[in-house]
C-alpha cells in the first residue's frame, strides 16, 4: 500500500488522527520512534531552523529539500506545509505542489491568505486553484493525494464563522480531501462545521483545545500541533543555555 493510500486510510479510521509536526530529520525520526503514524512538517520550525521567521521567506528548494529529507529517512506518511505554496501565480503554486508530490509525501497543506499582505485570496480565486491542482496531480499519476486546504478565516476575518463554512464546503466540492482551521476553538461552530463539510476537519492544537478524544467527539478528523513542540525545545534550549554562561558549570548537563 502506498504512502498516500495510508494517508487517507488513517483519515477515515475510527479514531482520530494525531499528527505529530516535525521540522527537521531528528524531529520527525523521534516523532516516528514515540509512535505518531503520520508526520505533518510545520514551516514555522523549518524557518526557525535556519534562522528564519515563517512566511515564505526562505528559498523554496531550501524548503523542499529539508521536507524530502524527512520523507526519505522515515516510513510513515509525510504531508509538507508548503504555506501559501511559494508562487506568485497559479502556475508556479500548482509546480511547486508537483515537485512537492514527487518527493515522495502523501499530502500538502495549502492556505488561502496572502503571505506579503493581509487578506485571503477570493473564493473563485482559490478553487479555481485547488481544482487545477486537483487535475494536475491526477495527470501525474498522483491519485488521492491528500490535499488539505487550510483557511485563515478565524485568524482574518472579524466575524468568521459563515465565511468558514462556506470556505470550508467550496473547497471541498473544489478538489480538496480535506479543510484544516487553525484558530477554530469554539465548540458549538466546531460540531456544526464537521457535522455539515463532507470531508476531515483538522484542528490545530491551542491553549483549551489539547484532547484528541474531546475532538473526536465533536466529529473532528485530525489534529496536530503545528509549531508548538518546536517552540517549547528551543524555550528549553534557550533557558539551559543560558544557564550554563551564567553558572561557568556543565554540571546541569548531567542530572
Amino acid at each position: 500500500m502506498s504512502n498516500i493510500q495510508k494517508f487517507n486510510d488513517l483519515h477515515e479510521s475510527q479514531e482520530l488522527l494525531f499528527l505529530g509536526n516535525a521540522w527537521d530529520v531528528l524531529s520527525a525520526l523521534i516523532l516516528e520512534k514515540a509512535g505518531f503514524q503520520a508526520i505533518g512538517t510545520t514551516s514555522w520550525g523549518i524557518a526557525n531552523s535556519l534562522g528564519y521567521a515563517d512566511g515564505e521567506l526562505i528559498d523554496f528548494q531550501r524548503h523542499l529539500a529539508i521536507i524530502q529529507a524527512i520523507t526519505e529517512q522515515v516510513n510513515i506518511p509525510v504531508s509538507a506545509d508548503i504555506e501559501a505554496g511559494y508562487g506568485h501565480d497559479e502556475q508556479s503554486i500548482i509546480d511547486n505542489v508537483l515537485r512537492t508530490a514527487d518527493v515522495g509525501v502523501a499530502g500538502i497543506n495549502i492556505e488561502d491568505s496572502f503571505k506579503h499582505q493581509v487578506g485571503l485570496r477570493s473564493l473563485t480565486e482559490h478553487c479555481h486553484l485547488l481544482t487545477n491542482m486537483r487535475s494536475m496531480l491526477d495527470n501525474r499519476g498522483y491519485q488521492n493525494f491528500f490535499i488539505n486546504a487550510r483557511t485563515d478565516t478565524y485568524f482574518q476575518v472579524e466575524q468568521p464563522y459563515q465565511e468558514t463554512m462556506t470556505r470550508a464546503m467550496v473547497y471541498v466540492e473544489s478538489g480538496a480531501s480535506g479543510v484544516f482551521i487553525p484558530g477554530l476553538t469554539n465548540v458549538d461552530e466546531i460540531r456544526a462545521i464537521t457535522s455539515n463539510v463532507d470531508a476531515p476537519i483538522n484542528l490545530l492544537s491551542l491553549p483549551g483545545l489539547t484532547n484528541c478524544q474531546t475532538l473526536k467527539e465533536l466529529g473532528v478528523r485530525r489534529m496536530s500541533f503545528g509549531n508548538a513542540l518546536s517552540d517549547k525545545i528551543i524555550a528549553y534550549l534557550t533557558a539551559h543555555t543560558a544557564q550554563l554562561v551564567k553558572d561557568q558549570d556543565t554540571s546541569s548537563l548531567y542530572v
